[in-house]
């Protein structure tokens, strides 16, 4: 029988198929050796006396082996259905007590099956990392999966400008550069980052905006600049100067904005090479990711930063949600470039991929508790959900063939404590009666 909410599945049938041919059989094992001491309990009455020891003997088994059938069948029984009809309300007592057993099995299947020890035992032999590397240093591979992760990525920079993403990545990302497995890692993704030049347009955004900021409190900076002269010169060289250093201080630093601006300027070089010389720092030196760890950590940690980030991730998301329709947009291309390079560093690296299995048995792991309560409450439900036709057939095709061993086996041993009783009764007592 199958429950409605459940598809036909060929192979599952063929299973209850053969089980259902196996409970059979030892049902009828059982039920010959009930029916042969029954057999033999009434035959041997119709021996005339005086009759042998040994056939008292066997009469005597004969007898306890049908007790020992008939209570071990109520006993199997019961469980299931009502022997004797359901008026009386003896048995069914699986289907009686079909809430408790609900909870029972939920709660069994959820505390030793879905622990955090026991599912990081399942994983700690899975060499994840292996097989992400075998599959991303594949560049069609690593395109593939950038085009179906691009259009997450302006979702992703819209929940991490949400005040509790930003917490928890504020928290997250020191601690994921900060390990001395992580600088190879974040080296190739550096390295992927400088190589497609998006560094200059970071730092051409970062550019535009210091120009317009300066722009918007030009004014502001005079007032601050004069001040700062009639604080070290006097109130004489403010009158005479003050303004005219002002205008001179924002001129330099408007020329200078400006000769940086050219993509060719000697400012973008040595920001390259700056950045190369740290790249080379993060692979060579594995302490240097645990500084990087505690930089970030204080950058985020600071009002303003938080601010400008907030601000910077809301203008990335909105470009990022018209790039990422385009499977040539600079997206796709990035994260192919990043995809590609993390492959190659898990491949040629046996401490990244150690540092991704680890990261992915602690995270299964640390998901266990919750997990537990989902898991035991759906396999509760799903039980409640069956009918008693349902229950009785699932149960008694899974262990009716122990139960139906359990018929026999009562039969058999009954028949022999029946046989050991009468020959220890005769030993004391001589002939007794059957």
């Amino acid at each position: 029988m199958t429950s409605p909410d459940e598809s036909f599945d060929p192979l599952r049938e063929q299973e209850r198929a053969a089980d259902r041919r196996t409970l059979i059989r030892w049902r009828v094992y059982a039920g010959l050796a009930m029916a042969g001491t029954l057999a033999a309990t009434i035959g041997l009455y119709a021996l005339p006396d005086p009759r042998p020891f040994a056939i008292d003997l066997a009469h005597a088994a004969a007898k306890a082996g049908f007790v020992g059938a008939v209570a071990d069948w109520f006993a199997v029984n019961a469980l299931f259905r009502h022997p004797f009809g359901r008026w009386t309300r003896i048995g069914g007592l699986l289907p009686r007590q079909k809430q408790r057993l609900a909870g029972g099995m939920g709660r069994f299947v959820a505390r030793q099956f879905f622990t955090p020890d026991s599912i990081r035992r399942a994983v700690e032999g899975v060499d994840v990392g292996a097989a992400v590397g075998r599959f991303l240093s594949d560049p069609e591979a690593a395109r593939r999966t950038a085009i179906a992760l691009a259009p997450f990525v302006a979702k992703l920079l819209e929940a991490l400008a949400d005040g509790r993403a930003r917490e928890v990545l504020r928290r997250l990302l020191p601690r994921l550069v900060s390990g001395p497995e992580a600088g190879p890692v974040v080296a190739r993704l550096l390295r992927a980052f400088l190589d497609g030049a998006h560094h200059q347009d970071v730092f051409s955004e970062a550019l535009a905006r210091l120009k317009a900021t300066l722009a918007a409190n030009e004014e502001k900076l005079k007032a601050a600049i004069e001040a700062r002269v009639a604080e070290q010169g006097g109130a004489m060289v403010r009158w005479v100067a003050g303004a005219w250093i002002a205008r001179k201080v924002l001129a330099t630093l408007n020329a200078e904005l400006a000769r940086i601006e050219p993509g060719d300027s000697d400012l973008r070089a040595a920001f390259d090479a700056w950045i190369s010389h740290e790249i080379e720092r993060l692979e060579k030196e594995p302490e240097r990711a645990a500084e990087l760890g505690a930089a970030l950590g204080r950058a985020l940690s600071h009002p303003a930063v938080a601010l400008w980030a907030e601000d910077a991730v809301l203008r990335l998301a909105q470009l990022a949600r018209f790039d990422a329709e385009r499977e040539d947009g600079r997206i796709v291309t990035a994260l192919a470039g990043l995809l590609g390079n993390l492959g190659r560093s898990l491949a040629e690296s046996e401490a990244s991929r150690a540092g991704l299995n680890r990261l992915i048995e602690e995270s299964i792991a640390a998901i266990a508790p919750a997990a537990q309560s989902r898991i035991e409450a759906f396999v509760a439900e799903k039980v409640r959900s069956w009918s008693d036709e349902d229950l009785i057939e699932r149960i008694e095709l899974k262990v009716g063939r122990e139960l139906q061993l359990i018929r026999l086996n009562g039969t058999l041993v009954g028949a022999a404590v029946g046989a050991l009783l009468y020959g220890a009764l005769s030993l004391i007592f001589g002939r007794v009666p059957v």
